[in-house]
């Protein structure tokens, strides 16, 4: 049992960046936008975070700057999509390339770095009084560090912003039929501005809880592929925050396993453990779209530009 909780505890915490960068990219895609540059938002937020947080020692402020840099890589994405008119697809994987590059450049110094003393406490796991205590559950869920409760309360709140509030319904009709929502009274581009902004944001901030907490060093490649994932996440959650909780754990358990298949007498191919979650995610979206149901489908006009003029 205590190897089971320590996995499933573990599972949690690998699961968390993918979490923050799957709700952002939801709520990108609620929208009507495609947006194929979250690995690049993940990268820059990462390497943003990583060098405030190293250069002041402030968990605040590192966030804060990893919350910037996702939301820059995505204000350049909605400029070039909304305002130019860009092909969303193209937009997106440039975006990716250039967040990877910049990334790169930027952490050339940084390789070898740990983060500082001060956020690595911050950081430590802490049990939530009275929850803590459950057995099982609470020491699954609740003896976790203050990243992970945020995960939670963000991907709760995504959901019931998106589900339950005037301003979600809002972004879900634009994602449905942006001409009728603006019929409706509804400013379309400021809505689909502000909405790709957070989205990007919230990669941002799954790309810093990589550096600064998760491993917590800086080292090139640091997503290593769970941008990918997190938009195979979203069609595997339906674009329901509430679902991405379980998606994003589940992965986060297959990114772990094999550390765990390592110290037990199993002997596979350190090769087969590392392609595990990306086969998953091939299996993930075969099934997804055989499943043919109302409530599996994508906002109908994703992907798709809207020019008001032809409204």
């Amino acid at each position: 049992m205590d190897g089971l909780i320590s996995f499933l505890t573990a599972a949690i915490v690998a699961g968390t960046p993918i979490l923050f960068a799957t709700v952002g990219e939801i709520i990108t895609e609620k929208s009507g936008h495609l947006n194929l540059g979250v690995e690049g938002l993940m990268m820059m937020g990462a390497v943003m975070g990583f060098s405030v947080g190293l250069s002041t020692g402030s968990p605040a402020a590192a966030m804060l700057a990893a919350m910037a840099a996702g939301a820059t890589g995505s204000l350049i994405y909605a400029f070039l999509t909304i305002s130019l008119r860009a092909n969303q697809v193209v937009t997106g994987l440039a975006l990716t390339i250039f967040g990877t590059g910049l990334a790169s450049f930027l952490g050339q110094k940084l390789v070898g770095q740990v983060a500082p003393e001060a956020i690595k406490t911050f950081f430590k796991p802490m049990v939530l009084p009275g929850l803590g205590q459950i057995p099982f559950i609470g020491q699954v869920f609740f003896r976790q560090d203050a990243f992970v409760y945020f995960g939670y309360l963000m991907a709760l709140g995504a959901g019931f912003y998106l589900y339950y509030t005037r301003p979600g319904r809002h972004i879900r009709a634009i994602g449905e039929n942006p001409g009728a929502a603006d019929a409706a009274g509804v400013n379309v581009t400021l809505y689909r501005y502000a909405h790709i902004l957070a989205g990007g944001a919230l990669c941002g901030l799954g790309g810093a809880y990589l550096s600064l907490v998760y491993v917590p060093a800086w080292q090139d490649n640091v997503t290593a592929g769970r941008g990918w994932i997190a938009v195979a996440l979203v069609i595997f959650a339906a674009w329901n925050p509430f679902k991405a909780l379980m998606g994003a754990y589940l992965f986060g358990g297959l990114d772990i396993i094999g550390f765990r298949i390592q110290g037990s007498a199993i002997h596979i191919s350190q090769y087969i453990i590392d392609m595990l979650p990306y086969v998953v995610t091939i299996v993930v979206l075969v099934a997804v779209s055989m499943k043919k149901s109302k409530e599996m489908a994508p906002p109908k006009h994703l992907g798709l530009p809207y020019y008001r003029e032809e409204r």
